[in-house]
């Protein structure tokens, strides 16, 4: 199973984790490569509040509401409104993808994603970076040496103890195969290595995820019931292998 970190995450996810690197398995289909960044604008939302809306679209109104919201500006993500509540939304774009996922460039992503207090502390910094190296136009080889000195210098940080983030958007686009939003998930950052500890991806697990670089935070994705907007959500594959 593939794709499920552009969640992103983050970071990607990061993240995005990363959000993209377990998901929906590939099908036999020729796929569109992309060995290098689009033009910038591509990854742009030409209208700021349709950005915020679907930033928002991440997690239920009772939290999204009142959560801090960043959009894409020039040089890297910028606050667009101020939260009360710890959260933080956003959209995530292709490079939150795994650093090696095949899509990691990918124009057409649109991850929408609302971190907790814990992850805004550990895992968005690490985004928020990597989307600065991106817009100052660094190679994915830069970026990889680059998050390979951060983490060994402890700049980017181990995903403190709770950190989460939901992603029930479905609206969002997550990867070709997916050619949509998948599932709605919520997502468990992890240190490196933590995937087996939580039976992610064995057969029948409802915990989707596997560790992937040594220098990339362990995801695990638990598909849920329903999406932000309380309407109900198709029901996962039954096998989670990857």
């Amino acid at each position: 199973m593939k794709n499920q970190r552009r969640a992103v995450g983050i970071l990607a996810s990061t993240v995005l984790a990363s959000l993209t690197s377990s998901g929906p398995a590939r099908s036999q289909t020729p796929k569109t490569t992309y060995p290098e960044m689009a033009p910038i604008e591509q990854y742009r939302i030409a209208n700021r509040e349709v950005e915020i809306a679907l930033a928002r679209s991440a997690a239920p109104p009772s939290i999204s509401r009142d959560a801090e919201v960043l959009v894409l500006g020039r040089s890297g993500y910028e606050t667009a409104v101020k939260g009360s509540n710890g959260f933080v939304c956003f959209v995530e774009r292709s490079w939150a993808a795994g650093l090696e996922d095949p899509e990691f460039w990918n124009p057409k992503l649109r991850a929408p994603n609302c971190f907790n207090a814990a992850a805004a502390r550990t895992e968005l910094p690490q985004y928020l970076k990597r989307t600065e190296w991106v817009l100052a136009g660094a190679t994915r080889e830069q970026i990889i040496e680059r998050t390979r000195a951060a983490v060994a210098s402890h700049d980017f940080k181990v995903p403190e103890a709770g950190a989460l983030s939901f992603m029930l958007s479905k609206d969002g686009y997550l990867s070709d195969d997916a050619a949509g939003p998948w599932l709605p998930h919520v997502m468990f950052f992890l240190p490196h290595g933590s995937a087996g500890d939580w039976g992610a991806s064995k057969e029948g697990s409802p915990v989707i995820g596997r560790d992937g670089s040594t220098i990339e935070t362990t995801i695990l994705f638990v598909p849920v019931r329903s999406w932000s907007d309380g309407s109900p959500a198709p029901p996962p594959a039954q096998k989670h292998l990857m």
